[in-house]
């Protein structure tokens, strides 16, 4: 029955008549999210694989990166947000390193860009970042570098045998990166770490997976985790980029003169309340879909201008 005076209403019913706005599409509301950051570029030469983006989730029991458990949602008021899809680091040339991706935002929540890999010059050792880069097989073997907490994991090590040797995989949203093994013609580069699955979209996809390591001459190359982490290059090849908007690391480059593979671009979800309204700058590119009783919309570019608008 409609309320049509408050007049001698109790605090009971002013309670319920404000739960009945909330019910019909008057701010605050809750949302839920998967912010994604941009994955690190693999290495240059035998080198390690980038690290996946940073991975942060507020959706259902769902875990966010390193394990961590789901986060608390968003309550947002009707405002302007900032929103931002970072991009994937560069690969690494000429015997440098991978570089950092991009860090992705929705309002108050910042996720890291992946780590780069690290590269047989210097510096040997990964980059830190969402997930760790992977070390490289440098004269001495890099050490797959630290990850930002409940965001991923770290790198895996690279093997050398004070010449020269194999990449680590970077690390991944859900898994350390492997550890390299051997050195010239034996032993294996590093696999990356697997990413985390979200079924915010309303179906199960693996995301933020690390990139593998490169390999000096003959052996088992490192494989991508899943979630979109590039493959490691073999002998004389390059890297394999990591997977758009997955925020997947880049894989390292096999040996001299193989240049890593660049990150995967990170990715901004949000699930909203169906009646709520909610719009986006111009130079936003995202598409819309009813899962149950929320619009979830997927932002796969935003750049550090652009913003939602929560009405």
């Amino acid at each position: 029955m409609a309320v049509t005076s408050m007049a001698n209403s109790s605090i009971r019913d002013f309670t319920k008549f404000n739960n009945m706005s909330t019910t019909f599409g008057v701010p605050p509301f809750d949302v839920e999210y998967l912010v994604i950051a941009g994955g690190g570029g693999g290495g240059d030469a035998h080198a390690g694989g980038g690290g996946a983006g940073g991975y942060r989730s507020a959706f259902s029991t769902e875990s966010s990166g390193g394990g961590a458990s789901a986060e608390s949602v968003l309550t947002l008021v009707k405002g302007v947000y900032s929103i931002i899809v970072g991009a994937g680091g560069t690969g690494g040339t000429g015997g440098g390193k991978g570089g950092l991706g991009s860090g992705s935002v929705l309002a108050s929540i910042i996720s890291t860009g992946g780590g780069g890999g690290g590269a047989y010059s210097v510096p040997v050792n990964g980059l830190s970042g969402g997930s760790g880069g992977g070390g490289a097989g440098g004269t001495t073997a890099g050490t797959g570098a630290a990850p930002t907490t409940s965001q991923g994991y770290a790198g895996g090590n690279g093997s050398s045998n004070g010449t020269a040797g194999n990449g680590g995989g970077g690390g991944g949203a859900g898994a350390i990166g492997v550890a390299a093994t051997g050195d010239f013609n034996s032993g294996s580069s590093g696999n990356g770490g697997n990413g985390v699955a979200s079924s915010i979209t309303g179906s199960s996809v693996t995301r933020g997976g690390g990139g593998g390591g490169g390999k000096w001459g003959s052996g088992t190359v490192g494989t991508g985790g899943s979630g979109g982490g590039g493959n490691g290059g073999p002998a004389g090849t390059v890297g394999s980029a990591g997977t758009v908007n997955t925020g997947g690391g880049g894989g390292g480059g096999g040996d001299t003169g193989a240049d890593g593979g660049a990150g995967g671009s990170g990715v901004v979800i949000l699930s909203v309340p169906a009646q709520a309204s909610v719009t986006f700058s111009g130079g936003v590119t995202q598409t819309s879909a009813t899962v149950g009783v929320n619009t979830v919309y997927t932002v796969t570019a935003a750049g550090a201008s652009d913003t939602v608008t929560i009405g």
